[in-house]
């Protein structure tokens, strides 16, 4: 490998690869975008069959990309992974809400996690549409909650938390009661995901946001 390739050539190149490497799939060309970002970011090919999108999630992540709606992320390393100059363009805020010494607060008065507060604060805003989670369990089952008890509509649901407590089960929930709640989410089944992953997702919808 030269030391003289540019970033834009790297990318082509490890794209060139993984499209090689992976061969015959069967994600539609609006979602393989997506996958490729994924495998991208973590090298890791099992993503193409572990991967799952509802059939209208890249829509409508990339509609509430262009309308401006909020992200709210569970990890400031999620937060910080997401392209700051692409969200600038589209005027979306950006924010997690983990380490707000009022979060902190309440969670020690609940006795709940920092993170299930977290997202009682976030859903408070109005402008907030595509939630990000790829770290905590916890987050996505009490946003799951909070959708199923109060009737609040995210524009869409990254789902990919990691680990071995909670991760995959939070993750089923997700695919079980989406169909009821209307809840458009990218996900994966099993213990798989991160706050890499999570930001790699917003960050493909981001350029298709920019491209379409």
């Amino acid at each position: 490998m030269s030391l003289h390739l540019r970033p834009e050539e790297i990318e082509a190149e490890s794209f060139r690869i993984i499209e090689a490497e992976v061969g015959p799939h069967s994600w539609s060309p609006e979602q393989w975008p997506i996958v490729r970002r994924v495998i991208h970011t973590s090298a890791d090919f099992d993503y193409v069959r572990t991967l799952l999108l509802s059939p209208d999630a890249v829509a409508r992540g990339v509609a509430a990309l262009r309308q401006g709606r909020g992200i709210v992320t569970d990890t400031t390393m999620a937060l910080s992974g997401i392209s700051k100059p692409r969200l600038k363009r589209f005027g979306i805020s950006s924010s997690c809400h983990v380490a707000d010494p009022d979060v902190a607060t309440q969670a020690q008065a609940g006795g709940i996690t920092r993170s299930v507060a977290a997202m009682r604060k976030a859903l408070a805003d109005p402008g907030n549409g595509i939630f990000v989670i790829g770290n905590a369990p916890t987050a996505l089952f009490e946003l799951l909650r909070l959708a199923r008890e109060s009737g609040f509509r995210p524009d869409l649901v990254i789902g990919l938390p990691v680990g071995f407590v909670g991760a995959a089960e939070s993750k089923e929930q997700l695919l079980a009661v989406a169909p009821e709640l209307n809840l458009p989410y990218i996900t994966n089944r099993g213990r798989k995901g991160g706050s890499t992953i999570a930001a790699a997702v917003v960050n493909a919808l981001l350029l298709m946001a920019e491209a379409t």
